[in-house]
């Protein structure tokens, strides 16, 4: 068990440096888009680009480690008052809904990346397909689904 999650926790990280890049990548085409405009010129496509990269990569790669962290928002005003066996059974069960719910996103994106690339779907302006983006969105979904699952592992073995 501790090889899978450090293994996923690897993975997590690994998306997460992608995110980082992306978005830095992003920035770099914004700020450069806006410094041409200011001389009469502009980047072609600077919203496609910006677009496709922030959905899979910015948004979707960053969402593993952030949840391996906890750092995501967290209400826990009700929780608080269960009993120690109570928290641990919400814990995993709203876990198991998490992973139900990635579950079916990363298996719906991965039936609309198949339309979009079956019909050739591209963007208006640089022909960029879209295919990719929800391909990417899926899986870094069900990566999420195997971070959850890690979420059990780990509350199982604090128990013991």
């Amino acid at each position: 068990m501790a090889k899978l999650l450090k293994a996923v926790f690897a993975v997590s990280k690994v998306f997460n440096a992608i995110a980082a890049i992306a978005l830095t990548l992003m920035i770099a085409v914004t700020v450069v888009d806006v410094f041409l405009r200011t001389i009469g010129q502009a980047v072609v496509g600077a919203y496609e680009v910006i677009g496709m990269i922030c959905a899979p990569f910015v948004v979707g790669f960053a969402i593993p480690l952030s949840s391996w962290n906890k750092k995501h928002v967290s209400m826990d005003i009700v929780v608080s008052r269960f009993g120690s066996a109570g928290q641990h059974t919400f814990f995993i069960v709203t876990r198991i809904i998490c992973i139900l719910l990635f579950f079916f996103i990363g298996y719906n994106l991965l039936s609309v990346g198949s339309g979009f690339r079956t019909s050739g779907e591209v963007t208006q302006m640089l022909h960029i397909p879209f295919w990719w983006v929800t391909y990417g969105v899926a899986i870094a979904s069900f990566i999420e689904c195997v971070v959850f699952i890690c979420d059990i592992i780990r509350v199982g073995s604090e128990e013991k």
